[in-house]
This record gives C-alpha cells, sequence and structure tokens, in this order.
C-alpha cells in the first residue's frame, strides 16, 4: 500500500488540493448567496451584475432590450424588443465555472505569482466569454426560438467549458511546475 502511495503521491495531492481548494470555494459561494437574500440586488449582486452587462451590450448592438425581476422565481428576465427571450439565473453568472477553474489551477499550482495572475486573468476571460455566451444566446433565441434546446443544452454549454479547457490546458502545459519542461 505504502508503495502505491508514493508512486501515485503526485495524482493524491492533486485531487486532494482540487477538492479542498473547490470545497472551500462552493462553500464560501454557497454562504455569500443565503447572505444576499434580501440584499438589494435581486437574485443576488453577481447575477443581477451580469443581467445588467448582459442589457448593456444588448442594447450597444442595436436591440431595445432591458432586464427585469422575475416575479415568480429568483433570476432577471432578458426582453428584447418587448419579447421575452431568456431568464438570467445564478447558474448564468460563471460563478460556479470560474470556482471549477480556479480550484484545477490552484491544484496543478505553478509559482505563487504566475497562479495567482493567470488565475486572474483566466477568471477575467471566462467571465466575458460567459457575459458574450449570453448575449449571443440571447440574440439567437429572439431570432430563432425554435432552437432553444440545442443553443442552451449543447452548443454554448460547449462553447464555455471548452474555453475553460482550453485555458486548464494551456495552464498545465505552459506553467505548472507538476509538468516536465523537457519536451
Amino acid at each position: 500500500m505504502k508503495s502505491l502511495l508514493l508512486k501515485y503521491k503526485s495524482v493524491i495531492r492533486f485531487i486532494v488540493t482540487f477538492l479542498i481548494v473547490y470545497g472551500v470555494l462552493t462553500i464560501s459561494y454557497n454562504m455569500y448567496l443565503d447572505a444576499s437574500v434580501g440584499s438589494k440586488f435581486y437574485p443576488d449582486y453577481m447575477t443581477n451584475l451580469v443581467a445588467k452587462q448582459t442589457n448593456t451590450l444588448l442594447n450597444g448592438l442595436g436591440y431595445n432590450a432591458s432586464v427585469v425581476p422575475h416575479p415568480n422565481e429568483p433570476s432577471m428576465k432578458v426582453i428584447i424588443n418587448g419579447k421575452f427571450v431568456a431568464r438570467v439565473i445564478e447558474g448564468c453568472n460563471a460563478v460556479s465555472i470560474i470556482i471549477l477553474f480556479l480550484s484545477f489551477i490552484v491544484a496543478f499550482a505553478g509559482k505563487f505569482k504566475t497562479t495567482l495572475l493567470f488565475g486572474l486573468a483566466g477568471s477575467i476571460i471566462i467571465y466575458v466569454f460567459n457575459l458574450i455566451r449570453i448575449v449571443i444566446l440571447s440574440v439567437g433565441l429572439y431570432h430563432y426560438p425554435w432552437r432553444r434546446e440545442i443553443l442552451h443544452t449543447v452548443i454554448f454549454p460547449m462553447l464555455i467549458y471548452g474555453t475553460v479547457f482550453l485555458l486548464w490546458m494551456f495552464w498545465v502545459n505552459q506553467f505548472s511546475k507538476n509538468t516536465s519542461k523537457s519536451r
């Protein structure tokens, strides 16, 4: 047993570190969500911010867009030219995806400064890409509502998780101290 633990020490360290970081960040995020109930930002600050930024981008693209709180659920309704096209829920704000991304980066850490800067830059890239994804999805749902299922459940999740995967691969191949640089 001891020889197996020694043989797979780096794998075990990665898994344990990933799980600890993911657990701590997820618990912290859930505490934030619990604390945001009843705040002036509905449904929570991050979701509200993403919805308002989506609205700004849609209007910047020439659409007559607005976002309003959903009366029956914790979400923001995206309305284009008077037509309800989408709702922005807590899961749309990219925080959970950023937590997943950061957990991997920390578990495959490089130098502290590099890890910190890449984590910050990657989080911003994911956030911005997610915002653009919501805008394109809203426009797509406005023009092609019959494509709702494939747009929302296949194409756009594939793009956001594909982006995270590419960032991970870039990190592992360029900066992580857990990979061999003698290729």
